[in-house]
């Protein structure tokens, strides 16, 4: 962890402590020099502790200098100032750097222990075994299940891969509303954030996520959850020892085990830029890497990097199994260097390991015909055009916007008649243009796929649709509206197993879409799961102001009619008696 005082000021208390120690009672004169020294051999450990993510080993340290000094002692406020901002007690923390005359900065303590202070105050909270949770009040509520079974789940499995669960109480989660906000409870600047796409730190001891609703997109925040709860395990098991690069593989292979087995999370778009890259014998070596992947001279190259790293880790599994994690962490944690904790864990030389790496590399089934796209997650603010008031309608909603990112004119210039086609109610004939844009580009395109497949659906032609979206998500697994628009067959086939795995992996991404809740509750329902539909249920109430019985009707009666399988809509036709609930929205388009 990087200090945020300066070196100089730090240097400063160290002053004030020699002063005080000399200002001591008589009888203590002729034990001050080696008082001095055990309270500053002390202290140095406190902040080293600090720093190596230990923060039961900082308060056992703290706890046996506090009876040596004044309590007003500025050093010592310093430091525990320093622990209670770690440990979330933020009007302490403000107190204490405040009576250590800690500087009211940008990046000093005392500043970030007054922002996070203001932003956290109003959150609401809930607790699961190993964590606590911190949300806006709001719609947030909805994330609360989903997010404490995501944790504990990857909890579990990073105690079984890799031998660690974190000493010291609860993890604190706290979840911010946009990107200024974690401008202000991080060290990075929004300007970093917007440039970068961060959505997620893991700092402090803690974890700091933004809110799906500041996302144009939304994001795999389940994923996010899981993959900074690894980069806080690795922290603290290596007392913050291990380079970023071995960082990001290790958090990008493992953050999937949540949800199943390692390795998962790697994006074919991702494999397509390495693809193109391994092609072009553009590989980026170890050397270029080092010592950071920020430092690579294009946002591709890091990408790049990135991803060979994400297969140095699947290579290390492969021949080492969890194993060979463990023993990579425990060299660095020893004061290994990386290269030579690498050698240890997997037995063969550094040079032989980049081979044999790179070799796996290339070995991959990289989508050939894909071309790469950008990841980086897009703002609401930053999103071409604004993203889309969540109370439009949706479902036949004509945007001809969503085809400004087909490169083939052609299939741009067919897809834009679909639209035309379609806003006139020429369904049929709609369905004939998109099907010549797709059959030109096939899966890469998800705007192509979703209205060729809402266009099929529209025409009761549900394999041919289904067949469309199930390729689509091939190319992008994951998307909210796909896996919406195949739910929603599925559901309409009763087929309600595959229909909760298509909602879920939606609500993954977009957990404020309400078709996603009324959708479970009926699912759930049907599976005779009745705590998870309650859990549905709840969240569809809080998402569309509908009494819980009125969501229970909606729920019931969804997809029991053809014309909802291509637009769905919570209106006052599905409240009984048709009277429109107050402040009632209607439910967001996951068709876009």
């Amino acid at each position: 962890m990087p200090k945020h005082e300066s070196p100089l000021a730090v240097r400063a208390l160290f002053a004030v402590l020699a002063v005080a120690v000399c200002c001591l009672p008589p009888a203590a004169w002729a034990q001050d020099a080696s008082l001095k020294d055990e309270v500053k051999d002390r202290l140095g450990r406190v902040d080293q502790s600090l720093d190596d993510w230990d923060l039961p080993g900082a308060k056992r340290e703290l706890a046996e200098v506090e009876p040596l000094v004044p309590a007003e002692l500025e050093p010592l406020k310093y430091y525990q100032g320093r622990l209670a901002f770690e440990e979330g007690r933020y009007e302490d923390a403000v107190s204490l750097l405040q009576g250590a005359n800690i500087e009211d900065k940008p990046g000093s303590y005392l500043r970030l222990a007054k922002d996070t202070r203001d932003i956290i105050k109003r959150h609401q909270r809930a607790e699961s075994e190993h964590f606590i949770f911190f949300y806006p009040n709001g719609k947030e509520e909805v994330l609360v299940p989903y997010a404490l079974e995501t944790l504990e789940a990857i909890h579990r499995a990073m105690a079984e891969d890799l031998g660690w669960t974190p000493p010291g109480g609860k993890i604190r989660v706290e979840v911010v509303n946009n990107a200024r906000e974690l401008a202000r409870v991080s060290t990075l600047t929004e300007k970093q954030i917007r440039t970068t796409g961060t959505i997620a730190i893991c700092k402090f001891s803690k974890l700091m996520v933004t809110s799906p609703k500041a996302v144009a997109q939304g994001y795999d925040w389940q994923d996010t959850l899981a993959h900074e709860y690894i980069h806080l395990v690795i922290s603290q098991m290596s007392r913050n020892t291990v380079p970023i690069w071995l960082h990001e593989g290790l958090a990008k292979f493992l953050e999937s085990r949540w949800r199943g087995k390692g390795g998962l999370a790697m994006t074919p778009s991702t494999q397509a830029l390495l693809g193109k890259r391994v092609k072009a014998d553009t590989l980026i070596p170890f050397e270029k890497m080092h010592p950071s992947i920020a430092l690579l001279p294009t946002a591709e190259d890091a990408a790049v990097a990135f991803a060979e790293v994400f297969y140095a880790i699947d290579y290390v599994h492969q021949t080492k199994g969890s194993a060979g994690f463990r023993a990579i962490i425990q060299e660095l944690k020893a004061g290994q260097k990386d290269r030579k904790a690498v050698e240890t864990a997997t037995g063969m030389p550094f040079a032989l390991f980049e081979k044999a790496w790179l070799a796996h590399i290339k070995k991959q089934p990289f989508p050939q015909e894909l071309l790469p796209r950008e990841e980086r997650v897009v703002l609401k603010e930053d999103a071409k055009g604004k993203a889309k008031d969540e109370s439009e309608k949706k479902g036949r909603e004509i945007s001809f916007g969503d085809f400004d990112n087909v490169e083939e004119v052609p299939a741009r210039r067919f897809a834009h008649l679909g639209e035309v086609l379609r806003e006139r109610n020429r369904v049929k004939a709609a369905a004939e243009e998109y099907a010549k844009a797709h059959k030109l580009v096939g899966d890469k395109y998800e705007s192509i796929s979703n209205k060729y497949a809402l266009a099929l659906l529209e025409l009761r032609r549900l394999d041919e649709a289904e067949s469309v979206l199930r390729g689509s998500l091939r190319v992008y697994p994951g998307s909210p509206s796909t896996n919406v628009h195949l739910g929603r067959i599925l559901v309409f086939r009763k087929d309600y197993p595959k229909a909760k795995t298509a909602y879920l992996e939606a609500l993954a991404s977009d957990p404020f879409d309400p078709e996603i809740h009324l959708a479970l509750t009926r699912i759930h329902g049907e599976l005779g799961e009745s705590a998870l539909a309650t859990r549905a249920r709840t969240a569809a109430v809080k998402l569309t102001n509908l009494k819980p019985e009125q969501v229970d009707h909606v729920a019931q009666t969804f997809l029991k009619d053809e014309d909802e399988l291509s637009e769905m809509n919570v209106s006052a036709a599905g409240v009984p008696g048709g009277e429109q609930p107050a402040q009632q929205q209607q439910a967001p388009d996951a068709g876009r």
